[in-house]
């Protein structure tokens, strides 16, 4: 096997490793000697390829959305799949959760959740804005919503949002949803309100 060979596959089994413990500890709580043992090499070889705990997580914290194909549905509908679609990525995927863990207390990971939804969901919001130039704005308020589920959901376990099941969970996202997409932009008062302009 030559060196280059068996550098990727150590990197591949760090990764691995990784993103188990990620998933299995949350980022606080994982560390570089657990991750090389689970990964049966030296720790300073995680070091040596990844530099840091951050860096390491954002590079395990690589994450498809698998968007469905929208151009073939009913626009109504987009909503309603989309939101099924993330609630069953969510539910199936412990890496998602680890990095929606993580991003609330650490920049690498918050910044690796920002080009997750900006590379992922901001095209899809492109093709489908009647403005393209409010594209952005309308992939982020995507985020909110589905991001603050998830958090509700399954990290925080907020009680009246893990009761709903996955049928009244659509019911409740898909409209909000629906309307970032593809409603009207609102439009912005230019004077602001009369009590504010004293």
């Amino acid at each position: 096997m030559t060196a280059a060979r068996r550098s990727d596959g150590t990197r591949a089994a760090i990764l691995t490793a990784a993103r188990e413990r990620f998933a299995a500890d949350g980022f606080e709580r994982a560390t570089i000697r657990a991750i090389a043992a689970d990964a049966n090499i030296d720790p300073s070889l995680v070091m040596r390829y990844y530099g840091n705990k951050e860096k390491l997580f954002a590079a395990a914290a690589e994450f498809d959305l698998r968007l469905p194909d929208l151009t073939a549905l009913p626009p109504e509908r987009i909503g309603a799949v989309l939101v099924e679609h993330f609630l069953e990525r969510w539910a199936g995927d412990e890496t998602l959760l680890a990095l929606i863990r993580a991003a609330v207390s650490h920049e690498a990971a918050a910044e690796r959740m920002r080009e997750v939804f900006a590379t992922q969901v901001g095209p899809v919001a492109a093709r489908l804005a009647p403005d393209p130039a409010t594209a952005a704005v309308r992939a982020g308020l995507v985020a909110t919503q589905m991001l603050g589920f998830a958090l509700c959901r399954f990290v925080l376990r907020v009680p009246p949002v893990v009761a709903l099941d996955r049928a009244e969970a659509v019911a409740w996202l898909a409209p909000t949803v629906q309307r970032y997409l593809l409603g009207e932009a609102p439009t912005v008062p230019i004077d602001p309100p009369a009590d504010f302009a004293h």
